[in-house]
Formats: structure tokens, C-alpha cells, sequence
């Protein structure tokens, strides 16, 4: 049986879904933390800085599937039209950054965690910087350090949050193979 979801590099005409993938993930793990930037302002920041300067990855449906999981996962995002919809192909259900060997963004759909998709992500980052990541995740987020701590992260430092846009608290994970 194949997934019904694929990993591939964005292009330019996936910025809207990604950047709804993200707006809906940030809302749904993080409901404490105030957002420094409008939506429109999260999506300029996916169309014109993150997708055509780094190494941006999305999960796209490609099959029809019963959709709507529960789950918790780590530092997981959410799209645009339609998204979180297992229903019809072509929809942006997941979001992962590098930037070098540091893993800046990893958001997913709300209605596709606990599926998989976070594992697979982590992987590919793996294969991508072999000799190890970084991340920063905020404290808040403690099902984020569950699922990094999964997968061999360790806790390197702890800040006050004053080195963040959210002015939050936040956690640098580290993984070496």
C-alpha cells in the first residue's frame, strides 16, 4: 500500500496552502503564544523569504483517505483551502524547513498529527544534514519535546525567549548521530 501523503520541495504555488498549514498549527499547539506577525504578514514571510531561500519541504495528499486523525505531534503546522481534508488529492497537509543543518520550521495540519507525517519529516531532515540538526522549539510546547526526544534530540539550552519574535521562552534541541 502507498501513502496517501508525499514529501516534495515546494514550489512558489504552494506558498498560500503552506503558509495556512502554519497559521493553523501555530494556533492549535500554541493557543498562549502571541504572534508577533499578522496572517497576511505569514504569508508574505512563506511566499517571498522561506519557500524560494531555504530548503522548504511539503506533504501533499495524493490519494483519497478517511481524513480527520486525532493525534498530538511536536512542532506541527496547518495550510490553506480544504487543508486537513484527506478527501481529495492536491492538498498541502504539512510543512518542514532547513536552513542549513538547522531544522527552522516543522508544522503540521492539527487533523493530520498523530499520522506519521512528523516521523517522516524528521527522517528526510536526518538525510538531508547527516551529520546533525539543531531546532528551537518554544517551553510551552511540551508535546513538541516529546516527539523531538522521540527521535533522538537532546535539550542543549533554555532561554528566556528574549532572542525570539514571540519574546517566549523556548528550548534549542540538538541531534548527532
Amino acid at each position: 500500500m502507498t501513502s496517501p501523503v508525499v514529501l516534495r520541495r515546494a514550489v512558489a504555488a504552494d506558498a498560500h496552502a503552506a503558509a495556512g498549514v502554519w497559521l493553523r498549527s501555530f494556533d492549535a499547539a500554541l493557543p498562549t503564544v502571541v504572534r508577533p506577525r499578522s496572517d497576511d504578514d505569514v504569508r508574505a514571510h512563506i511566499r517571498d523569504v522561506v519557500i524560494p531561500l531555504r530548503e522548504t519541504w511539503v506533504a501533499e495528499t495524493t490519494a483519497v483517505d478517511g481524513g480527520g486523525g486525532e493525534g498530538a505531534g511536536g512542532d506541527e503546522g496547518s495550510g490553506g483551502e480544504g487543508a486537513g481534508r484527506g478527501d481529495r488529492a492536491g492538498v498541502i497537509v504539512g510543512l518542514m524547513v532547513l536552513d542549513g543543518d538547522h531544522l527552522s520550521q516543522l508544522y503540521l495540519d492539527p487533523a493530520w498529527r498523530g499520522r506519521g507525517l512528523g516521523d517522516r519529516f524528521v527522517a528526510l531532515a536526518k538525510e538531508r544534514s547527516p551529520g546533525g540538526l539543531s531546532l528551537w522549539t518554544f517551553q510551552v510546547n511540551k508535546p513538541a519535546h516529546r516527539f523531538y526526544e522521540r527521535h533522538g534530540f537532546t535539550a542543549a539550552e533554555f532561554t528566556d525567549g528574549s532572542g525570539n519574535e514571540e519574546r517566549e521562552p523556548d528550548v534549542r534541541y540538538e541531534w548527532r548521530p
